[in-house]
């Protein structure tokens, strides 16, 4: 067997346990032979070189779409960098989700994930770091509603911590939307004890094109409908996402400007965010624009909330 013909296998089985695995996906056979379907296209793309008939990027909508892609879980081990004692919180796991926007004039990738999709080797799942925990890689997950890093337009991160940032470097032929204080740390040679990820996680990306934010917001398709919010503290350049659909109405993604529900009720902040007090400013400004603009506030971590959204295939419009 080629080598070419064993990635294809070892793609195409990858893709079909990361239909199978979990408790939160569709099982209905005819949605998971069409998924398969999709994903066995952009596997042919990938190891082949080439792009099959029809496995070009969707039209676009006419209305703006949002993706949500299963990312992972994570486990702390305690609460104690959070301010929290674990009878604090009703749900100590996280989930880790990744977004993918897709707009009328072109689409954005908002995180991508806590483990990169190469550790998924021979199709095991899930793949297991730390306490870290993810049963589906991303591409396939993009592939089965029509996309590839190649055809997304953007590529934003909410900051730079590892469990947001370990698929990047796939989308260096994004257009790289970033705040300066998040971006001369991620280029930076690692001290110790830094907090910033592997720069493998960020390969290509110093050369991909680039809009570089200086602590200003940014409307990413310059009508209103998707807008990045400065919101430093959890780290100098952390930024927070502002949707409008015309369906679901008004979201507000947080990043980690909170991490549990509960940091809003008894305000804590965690121990390792970079400017504490910068952190307490940022949350101030979001909770009256999320009042003032009617909108949810998607914690990007939370649980107990999370595993009731819709995942791709489906999607809110």
């Amino acid at each position: 067997m080629c080598k070419r013909e064993r990635l294809l296998r070892l793609t195409v089985r990858s893709a079909w346990l990361s239909v199978t695995a979990g408790k939160r996906i569709v099982r209905e056979d005819c949605m998971s032979i069409r998924i398969v379907s999709a994903i066995v296209v952009a596997a042919v793309s990938m190891v082949f070189g080439f792009t099959p008939a029809g496995a070009q990027k969707p039209p676009s909508p006419q209305t703006l779409r949002l993706y949500v892609l299963d990312c992972g879980i994570i486990t702390p081990a305690n609460l104690d960098a959070y301010g929290f004692k674990p009878s604090d919180v009703k749900e100590t796991r996280m989930i880790t989700p990744c977004f993918l926007i897709v707009h009328p004039r072109g689409s954005l990738m908002w995180d991508t994930g806590e483990i990169p999709d190469s550790a998924f080797k021979d199709g095991v799942s899930p793949q297991k770091l730390n306490n870290y925990t993810v049963d589906r890689p991303l591409l396939p997950q993009l592939a089965a509603i029509g996309y590839t890093p190649a055809n997304i337009t953007y590529l934003a991160l909410s900051h730079y911590h590892g469990d947001h940032v370990a698929n990047a470097s796939l989308f260096a032929r994004s257009t790289w939307i970033v705040q300066k204080g998040d971006r001369e740390p991620i280029l930076a040679p690692r001290a110790a004890g830094s907090r910033v990820p592997d720069p493998k996680f960020f390969e290509g990306l110093a050369n991909s094109k680039t809009v570089l934010l200086n602590g200003e917001d940014h409307d990413v398709f310059g009508d209103g409908t998707v807008v990045i919010k400065f919101t430093p503290g959890h780290t100098p350049g952390h930024q927070a996402l502002f949707l409008k659909l015309a369906n679901t109405g008004n979201i507000l993604f947080s990043g980690d400007l909170y991490h549990y529900p509960e940091e809003i009720t008894y305000k804590k902040i965690p121990a390792f965010d970079t400017d504490k007090e910068q952190t307490a400013k940022s949350r101030e400004m979001i909770e009256e624009f999320v009042k003032q603009n009617q909108a949810q506030l998607w914690i990007q971590h939370d649980y107990t909330a999370g595993i009731k959204r819709k995942i791709a295939p489906e999607f809110y419009d």
